[in-house]
């Protein structure tokens, strides 16, 4: 894939924003790669798109590759992929069977996927300005934490909903990784720091994390 093409709808399935791609492998005697059967992820490093796909695919153990696609301009505002993992891998399941539960996790995957994250997209940075970007994100990131710490003193367990890692856990720590690189003092938000933390003593979130990816610059790198 080039940047500023478009990939085919008939092959590739959209994700949230930032040019995330899922391609399902086609049988080919000219690439390995799809030979292989794995899945394959266009990815960005440093997307929280990417990092919450990563996150679903590692915890449900699915063995893809990875293409990094250098970051432009921004896609679709979805969680299409992990939805869609969520129906033909259920196992471990991201959506409580619980009704209530199950609503609570989309609230807050939404208030984070929707409502906090794409306010520090690149296209929405650039119309900000060089001059007046850290001050937007923290004040849109801010803003939304201040919504959300609420909204999980009243359904978080070890995680954002109870005691299993849903799809909200998914988008959260990407959420505060963005927190921290534009410098917002999470010391006001003591229960997302909690149980990002967590988090983060988990696996699937190491492995998943942007420190870690085949796209990483050498100064970023774990």
């Amino acid at each position: 894939m080039q940047a500023g093409k478009g990939p085919s709808p008939a092959v590739l399935q959209p994700c949230e924003r930032e040019h995330t791609y899922l391609r399902r492998p086609r049988v080919s005697h000219h690439s390995t790669m799809t030979e292989s059967g794995k899945p394959i992820l266009y990815s960005y490093f440093r997307s929280s798109c990417s990092w919450r796909v990563r996150i679903a695919l590692a915890l449900k153990s699915i063995d893809y590759e990875t293409i990094p696609v250098n970051l432009i301009k921004d896609g679709g505002q979805q969680l299409a992929i992990i939805e869609y993992l969520e129906e033909t891998r259920p196992t471990p399941r991201l959506l409580p069977r619980d009704p209530k539960k199950r609503a609570s996790v989309r609230m807050i995957s939404n208030l984070i996927a929707g409502g906090i994250q794409p306010l520090q997209n690149l296209s929405v940075l650039k119309e900000v300005g060089q001059e007046k970007q850290l001050a937007w994100a923290q004040k849109t990131i801010s803003s939304g934490f201040n919504a959300l710490e609420q909204i999980l003193q009243s359904t978080a367990g070890k995680y954002c909903v109870g005691d299993e890692v849903s799809m909200a856990d998914l988008c959260l720590v990407p959420q505060v990784a963005n927190a921290e690189r534009f410098k917002v003092d999470l010391t006001l938000y003591p229960t997302i720091s909690h149980i990002n933390k967590s988090l983060l003593a988990l696996e699937a979130f190491q492995v998943s994390h942007p420190s870690r990816q085949p796209d990483t610059p050498p100064e970023l790198r774990a």
